[in-house]
């Protein structure tokens, strides 16, 4: 379906593909990763014909029919419906021609080719496509003028959708895309009938949907078989074994490299020195298959907890002035709570998060704070509001009134901008370097609360790992909005649904919640997943869902310990294994051989609380 052969590309003098090959089957649908930065919407313009590639090729089969959703929203005055039933060129061709027709012949062939294409049924499937990613009825007949950019968006995936071209392009089509939209076009393009590359930094959406997972790093293309989680275990696997080629290819050279040092001066070993220099030369260095490291992202833990609940609704509503969004809110946030907040856009979970965050008060009810509760707020709408002419170094010495430069500096390269990146406008930082800064700005204070909405977007898949530590290293409560369903299960122990103008706490898992989802969206009756009171829920289920919560965690640091000792041990090893380890630095030794002594110590002790820790979780 889509071969790449030798494929070289330059952007401002940096090298993005470096004599890059590929080739793609036919009806596969692959997940597209790699750094953020290395070329992958770059390729996808190649690919499209947009620009064309210093060298190489890109070919696919005559008459493919490509489809891309375009970087610019659409706009203007015709209705979402009419938008989407436009995209499918040869119906619309054979409608106008339809109109026009008079000849017998031509009016019956025109039917004809519309039957073959389902063109009768086009605006079923078109409405059941907008529905899907959150356009009920009355929002179809709309015009696209009254959306607002991102909602456009929308539009424009599901134009493509609808078209249904042989090769499909997605570029993180989940970044405009709620939970309930990116649950529905997991399902959609896992059942896709023709083939799909798809930028995704979404491990579940990669999961669910890919049969292979092409890679792009170093200028290089590799395509693997399998779902990420496949290519993650391929990819650790090539690892080892290339650091295992490359130290036996080493040993090779060493050897080789001593019989002409010793024999080339002698006439009798001159023929044989000179061919082992020849075959010498002649060997391909292996290279190692080492990851780029990934800045650690940190979320500081309040100082000091306060005593829970930090915050308690009774009967409470929000709202805009006379406008009640959402109201019957009675629930209740200990310092130590996880959660997760479901619901379609446009059903108040912001507004609900600017209630907890302090940047709404109730209109009525009861709604007690902590003292001293200290919120921090991270939206990624807020993305667009920094000065794209200031730095990070000034945003944190504006955080930071008279503090002396170093202090400023140090708190900037904690937040990952050391040395020249604290210094770099913002216009220049990336998508993933801004997120980080909102998100160093917003934690500054180290809160006691941590509201996140939609924090992944602009974050590639190690970031988003990344992330998901800091946010269960973090010791204070946690509020998160996002789509992306690795995150919320990795994160949160509890889930509220905001829907039907209230929030009530939500029994069931996000499996239960992706099957309502999409049992609703097919238009089925849907199984009902019960929800419990949120009274109910807050007294007696939360201690128990944040017990088991608090004990995965623990778990998880546990093994990680473990895990780390153990890796450290093994480099210990290997220094000490050295033929001259004793004889080239007696001290040097000796102070290895007694830390490995301390680190197998260290190692026991981790395993049996890690015993302990896994009994406590079986129980």
């Amino acid at each position: 379906m889509l071969t790449i052969n030798d494929l070289v590309y330059r952007l401002g003098g940096r090298l993005l593909f470096d004599h890059a090959g590929v080739f793609l089957p036919g009806r596969s649908r692959a997940g597209f990763v790699g750094r953020n930065g290395a070329g992958k919407t770059t390729l996808f313009r190649l690919i499209s014909g947009e620009i064309a590639p210093e060298s190489g090729a890109i070919s696919i089969p005559a008459r493919t029919r490509l489809g891309r959703v375009e970087q610019e929203a659409p706009g203007g005055p015709t209705a979402l419906i009419d938008f989407v039933l436009a995209a499918d060129l040869e119906r619309a061709d054979l409608l106008a021609r339809a109109e026009a027709a008079h000849d017998a012949h031509d009016i019956a062939d025109i039917q004809t080719r519309l039957a073959d294409i389902d063109a009768h049924s086009a605006p079923a499937r078109a409405a059941a496509i907008l529905h899907g990613l959150g356009f009920d009825a009355a929002a179809q007949r709309r015009p696209l003028s009254e959306f607002s950019g991102g909602w456009r968006m929308r539009v424009a995936l599901a134009a493509v959708l609808f078209a249904q071209p042989d090769l499909l392009l997605l570029d993180e089509p989940t970044n405009y895309l709620d939970l309930e939209g990116t649950l529905w076009l997991v399902d959609y393009l896992s059942r896709y009938p023709a083939s799909v590359v798809v930028i995704s930094h979404d491990r579940d959406l990669l999961d669910d949907i890919a049969t292979h997972i092409l890679h792009l790093e170093r200028g290089k293309l590799t395509l693997y078989k399998g779902d990420y989680s496949s290519f993650e275990k391929q990819r650790r696997e090539a690892q080892l074994l290339a650091v295992k080629g490359a130290k036996k290819q080493e040993e090779q050279r060493k050897h080789l490299q001593a019989f002409v040092d010793r024999f080339r001066s002698k006439a009798t070993k001159a023929r044989q020195a000179q061919s082992r220099l020849k075959l010498l030369a002649k060997m391909e260095p292996i290279a190692a298959i080492v990851d780029d490291s990934v800045l650690p992202i940190r979320l500081p833990s309040p100082e000091k907890p306060l005593s829970p609940p930090i915050i308690a609704l009774e009967k409470a509503a929000v709202g805009y002035g006379d406008r009640i969004v959402l109201s019957r809110l009675t629930l209740s946030i200990s310092n130590d709570d996880r959660i997760g907040l479901l619901g379609a856009n446009g059903n108040g979970k912001s507004t609900f998060a600017k209630l907890l965050g302090g940047r709404l008060a109730a209109c009525s009810g009861e709604m007690v704070r902590a003292p001293k509760l200290e919120a921090g707020f991270f939206a990624q709408h807020q993305v667009d509001d920094l000065n794209e002419g200031e730095t990070p170094y000034a945003v944190f010495a504006r955080l930071m009134p008279g503090a002396p430069e170093a202090r400023i500096r140090g708190r900037a390269a904690q937040t990952g901008f050391s040395g020249a990146r604290a210094e770099t406008v913002i216009a220049k930082l990336s998508g993933g370097e801004k997120a980080r800064l909102l998100l160093g700005v917003a934690t500054f204070n180290a809160p006691h609360l941590l509201i996140l909405d939609e924090p992944t977007n602009h974050l590639d898949i190690d970031s988003r790992a990344a992330l998901i530590e800091a946010i269960n290293d973090y010791e204070g409560a946690v509020v998160l909005v996002s789509h992306d369903r690795y995150l919320l299960e990795a994160c949160v122990d509890r889930l509220w649904l905001v829907d039907d103008g209230t929030v009530r706490a939500f029994d069931g898992d996000m499996d239960d919640y992706a099957r309502q989802v999409l049992s609703k969206s097919r238009d089925e009756e849907p199984k009902r997943i019960p929800v419990a009171p949120a009274q109910e829920g807050s007294k007696q289920e939360a201690p128990k869902r944040r017990d088991a919560g608090q004990a995965r965690r623990k778990l998880a640091a546990a093994e990680a310990r473990v895990e780390k000792f153990t890796q450290l041990i093994a480099r210990v090893d290997e220094a000490l294994a050295a033929p001259d380890a004793f004889a080239r630095n007696p001290q040097e030794a000796a102070r290895l051989a007694s830390q490995r002594e301390e680190l197998a110590q260290a190692l026991a002790a981790a395993e049996e609380q890690w015993l302990e820790l896994a009994a406590e979780a079986e129980v």
